[in-house]
C-alpha cells in the first residue's frame, strides 16, 4: 500500500546508514542478485562520512547520499552518488550509483524528488550531466522517460573484476614483446 504522505529529501546522516544498507540489500533482492550484495554499515559509513574507516589509508569521502524520509524522519528511499568528469565538457557531473524507494513509499514522488535534488545540485554547481545505469527489465524505464531521461544505447558497458582484475593488476605493467612497445 502506498503512503499518502509526501516525503522530504535531505542529505544522509550517519544515523541513516543502517536503513540505507538495509534498502541496498532490498534493492539487490529486487534485482535478483542478493548473493552479490555484501555492503555493511561500517563500509557505507566510511564511504559517506570517513568515519570508522575500513582502510588503513585515510581518505575524504567520495560517495554522497540523500534520503527520502517519512513524517517520522525515517528513510523510505535513497540516492547514492559520486562525481564523474567529462573530458569533453570539461566539467564534473553526477553518477547515480543507486536509487531505491521502498514499495510502501512508491507513488509518493520520492523517486522523482530524489532525482530532482541531484538535478538541482548539477545546475547549481555547473555540472552538465546526471547519469545512471538501470537493469534492462526494470519497469522504472517508463518513469525515467517521462522526466526526459535518454537511454544511452550506443555505449557498451564494460567491467573488470575478480580474477581478471587481479591478473591485470599483477601483470599489466609488463612491457609487451611487439616491436615498438
Amino acid at each position: 500500500m502506498t503512503s499518502s504522505v509526501i516525503p522530504t529529501i535531505r542529505p544522509a546522516r550517519p544515523e541513516d546508514v543502517p536503513a540505507v544498507v538495509a534498502m541496498v540489500h532490498e534493492l539487490a533482492e529486487y534485482e535478483r542478485a542478493p548473493e552479490q550484495c555484501h555492503l555493511t554499515t561500517e563500509q557505507l559509513t566510511s564511504a559517506l562520512f570517513g568515519l570508522g574507516a575500513v582502510s588503513a589509508e585515510p581518505s575524504a569521502p567520495a560517495l554522497f547520499g540523500h534520503v527520502a524520509v517519512d513524517e517520522h524522519d525515517e528513510p523510505v528511499g535513497f540516492a547514492l552518488w559520486f562525481l564523474n568528469f567529462s573530458t569533453w565538457a570539461g566539467v564534473h557531473g553526477i553518477y547515480l550509483e543507486d536509487l531505491y524507494v521502498r514499495p510502501s513509499a512508491r507513488g509518493t514522488g520520492a523517486g522523482r524528488m530524489l532525482l530532482a535534488t541531484l538535478a538541482d545540485i548539477c545546475v547549481r554547481r555547473g555540472y552538465r550531466r546526471l547519469e545512471w545505469w538501470m537493469i534492462d527489465w526494470n519497469p522504472a524505464a517508463g518513469f525515467y522517460a517521462s522526466i526526459g531521461a535518454e537511454q544511452m544505447s550506443e555505449w557498451v558497458p564494460y567491467r573488470l573484476s575478480g580474477d581478471a582484475l587481479r591478473e591485470l593488476a599483477r601483470n599489466g605493467n609488463t612491457v609487451g614483446t611487439r616491436t615498438g612497445d
